[in-house]
């Protein structure tokens, strides 16, 4: 193995830890998947065998502990994000965090904090950010083509029938539609708003009292800048993964912000005509792993890209 590499343990066997990043990793220089722990051993044993993972462990805190791996995966239910990415950054690892960061912002801050004391890399793992068409984005906004922006709109609708046992509707694991697909949408809000919103309308429909399956909100950022969110978990509508940015002198429509290596497209209106752009079908992934690995290098450009990544959603 190259001694360079940066050396990545998983936490749990989840699922999305195939794409998110076992294959980027085949596809990144200089990453290696060296290890991943579960609760359940012979779960963690079919994980490995599956995605050739040579190590095992039977527990987190023992992978988390471990002096030959540099970096931690953290895929585990939002509700355990804080307790294990902490835990991670104190043993000196560096975190990729899925998102959302965590189940509240005290918990956020208390991981951002524990980050800088520590100077490990903590990444939330919002990986449409580093995209090109996200970068696109920011750019055209950034350059004034379509003016100030006066208005935004973010919608991410799955279709995903209710079942009981699924983390994604248990509130003790920090579940539900605004903390799933909702977050995204928050996430894109508060990076193009460019200012922190406040929630003057919301309306939901639930699977529990306090688990949301579909979501409505309308805000309002503190530079006057009104948006609103769709997000939902249930099969209505079944697909809807789309922006909208409207500026005094033109607008953005973005098709499939969140996860564009499926199909993605950028729609500009101005008074000058209308022009459509297309980007890579490279997985996001990839991306954000380039990302991540530069970041634990120091590299200044994508290091700072990281951190903000971090504070937006903290």
């Amino acid at each position: 193995m190259n001694r360079t590499s940066l050396r990545v343990g998983i936490l749990g066997a989840a699922r999305i830890a195939s794409n998110a990043l076992i294959k980027p990793a085949r596809a990144v220089a200089d990453v290696q998947i060296v290890a991943v722990a579960a609760r359940d051993k012979n779960k963690a044993d079919a994980f490995a065998r599956t995605h050739n993972i040579p190590r095992v462990f039977d527990s987190y805190n023992a992978l988390v502990h471990d002096p030959d791996i540099d970096a931690i995966y953290n895929p585990l239910p939002n509700s355990l994000h804080h307790e294990w990415t902490i835990q991670a950054l104190r043993a000196g690892k560096h975190v990729l965090c899925e998102k959302p960061l965590a189940s509240n912002a005290q918990e956020a801050e208390e991981m951002a904090r524990v980050a800088e004391e520590t100077r490990r890399v903590l990444m939330e793992a919002f990986h449409y950010r580093y995209h090109p068409l996200a970068l696109r984005v920011a750019e055209i906004i950034s350059s004034g083509e379509i003016g100030t922006v006066r208005a935004l709109e973010a919608d991410f609708f799955i279709p995903l029938f209710f079942r009981p046992r699924d983390i994604r509707f248990n509130y003790d694991l920090a579940g539900g539609a605004l903390m799933d697909t909702g977050c995204y949408c928050v996430n894109l809000l508060r990076w193009l708003g460019r200012s922190e919103p406040r929630a003057i309308s919301a309306r939901a429909r639930k699977t529990s009292p306090q688990v949301d399956r579909l979501m409505h909100a309308n805000l309002i950022f503190e530079n006057g800048v009104t948006a609103k969110l769709g997000c939902s978990l249930a099969a209505f509508p079944p697909v809807k993964i789309s922006a909208h940015v409207i500026g005094d002198a033109g607008e953005l429509h973005i098709s499939n912000p969140f996860v564009p290596h499926r199909f993605n497209g950028v729609r500009v209106e101005t008074k000058q005509g209308t022009r459509r752009e297309h980007f890579t079908h490279e997985p996001t992934y990839n991306f954000q792993l380039r990302a991540f690995l530069g970041a634990t290098r120091g590299e200044k450009q994508i290091s700072q890209m990281a951190t903000t990544a971090s504070k937006i959603c903290a």
